[in-house]
């Protein structure tokens, strides 16, 4: 795929949606975080019922440390391995505590120190909370860049770095949302939309459902 190409797919995608965000819910830098540990093999909208549960309780690291991790699990446990995440989510709070008087830091280096933060999470925490230019590549993004032929890679990894190259500097802030609503809702992964696909005729998938 060439440059031209890459720039239209965008161009058509921020058309549609000037200003993508995060479904999930949040209002500071640390319910994003949380939201974004709990979001781990879960929907962003199991995600948002656990949290609107959760945030009017505690939605601190003091707060969810006062609630305990015992406290913290009855709260969320309509999540998916929510014991694992809800020792994580505590562990955390203990260490923006001690680390970062309370705060989410804005480094990847420090948000992936963090217990239940990894490559992915930090990418969704620095572009979304603190608006770097990063792109978090979740299961939406890895068959999106590899299906159109947008960025082909065998490990997330090797997309992100990708997309971070050929993605068009003016694009680069929203590309990750572009990407993951249209793998979410359009490009999905049994039988993509080609037909309502607004970049079907940019795409190099050969095996289009038109």
């Amino acid at each position: 795929m060439n440059a031209a190409k890459r720039a239209e797919i965008f161009r058509r995608l921020q058309a549609i949606d000037p200003h993508p965000t995060t479904e999930l819910e949040y209002s500071t830098p640390f319910e994003l975080l949380v939201a974004v540990v709990l979001s781990a093999q879960a929907t962003d909208k199991g995600v948002n019922l656990a949290t609107r549960r959760l945030f009017p309780l505690a939605n601190t690291p003091q707060k969810i440390l006062a609630l305990g991790e015992e406290g913290l699990r009855d709260t969320v446990k309509t999540i998916g391995l929510y014991q694992s995440k809800a020792k994580h989510i505590i562990q955390a709070c203990k260490i923006l505590i001690d680390q970062y008087g309370g705060e989410v830091p804005a480094t990847r280096e420090a948000l992936e120190k963090l217990p239940g933060v990894g490559r992915k999470t930090a990418n969704v925490i620095l572009n979304v909370a603190f608006g770097q230019p990063t792109i978090a590549v979740d299961t939406h993004i890895f068959r999106v860049a590899n299906r159109t032929g947008l960025a082909p890679g065998k490990t997330p990894l090797e997309v992100e770095k990708k997309l971070l190259k050929v993605v068009p500097k003016q694009y680069l802030q929203h590309a990750h949302h572009w990407l993951i609503l249209h793998g979410r809702y359009t490009c999905t992964a049994r039988k993509p939309k080609c037909r309502e696909c607004v970049i079907a005729d940019l795409c190099d998938y050969k095996d289009k459902n038109v």
